[in-house]
C-alpha cells in the first residue's frame, strides 16, 4: 500500500500507521481508519447440452485483464448490495436479474494503480428467464466495451472444475466452490 505521510486535518508531516487498521497524527490525533470497500458479483449457472455453465465475463481492464470474472463490482453510495448487483449486472451483460439470492462473501485484494483496495466481496445467485435458451448469450451486450471483452460459459459439474477457469479473483473461486457444499 501506498504510504501517507501528511495529515489531511493538519498538513504535517506525522502520519503513522497502526495495526494494519488505521492512519494516525500525532499532532492532532486525527484517526483515517482503513474500511473495507464492499463489492458485489454475480454468479449465475446456464444449463447448455444438459451441463451446469457458469457465465464469466473476459475483463478488458487492469487489473487482472484477459481474466475471467462473474459480472460485478464495486457498491455505491447509498446502494444497497442487492442495487449494485442488478446496477453491475445490467452494466456488465445488458439484463437485470429476474431474482437474486445470497450465496457467500469473501474477501479480496483489490490492486488498482498501485493501491490494494481489500474489500468484502458479496456473492448473490442470479437467475434469468429463458437461461436455458440456445439465444441467452446472445442477448448479452456489456454497457462499456472496453471494460468487458466478451462472455463464456464454463462447465461446472464439480468443485474440481474451478481449478481450469482462469479466474481473476480468488473470492470467485470461493464463491463457486459454495456452490458444491
Amino acid at each position: 500500500m501506498k504510504e501517507l505521510k501528511y495529515c489531511p486535518n493538519c498538513g504535517k508531516e506525522t502520519l503513522s500507521y497502526v495495526n494494519n487498521r488505521k492512519w494516525s497524527c500525532s499532532e492532532c490525533h486525527l484517526s483515517i481508519y482503513n474500511n473495507v470497500a464492499a463489492a458485489v458479483g454475480l454468479v449465475t449457472i446456464i444449463e447448455k447440452d444438459g451441463v451446469n455453465n457458469i457465465l464469466l465475463i473476459k475483463r478488458g481492464r487492469e487489473p487482472k485483464k484477459d481474466y475471467l470474472a462473474v459480472p460485478g463490482g464495486f457498491v455505491d453510495p447509498g446502494e444497497s448490495a442487492e442495487e449494485a448487483a442488478g446496477r453491475e449486472c445490467y452494466e456488465e451483460i445488458g439484463l437485470v436479474p429476474d431474482r437474486i439470492t445470497y450465496l457467500t462473501s469473501a474477501t479480496n485484494n483489490y490492486k488498482y494503480n498501485e493501491i490494494d483496495y481489500i474489500t468484502c466481496d458479496i456473492f448473490f445467485k442470479a437467475t434469468f428467464k429463458g437461461s436455458d435458451s440456445k439465444n441467452f448469450l446472445l442477448k448479452l451486450k456489456a454497457e462499456d466495451s472496453d471494460e468487458i471483452l466478451g462472455f463464456e460459459l464454463y462447465p461446472l459439474t464439480k468443485k474440481e472444475d474451478i481449478n481450469s477457469i482462469p479466474l481473476a479473483f480468488k473470492s470467485a473461486e470461493v464463491a463457486l466452490s459454495s456452490l458444491f457444499k
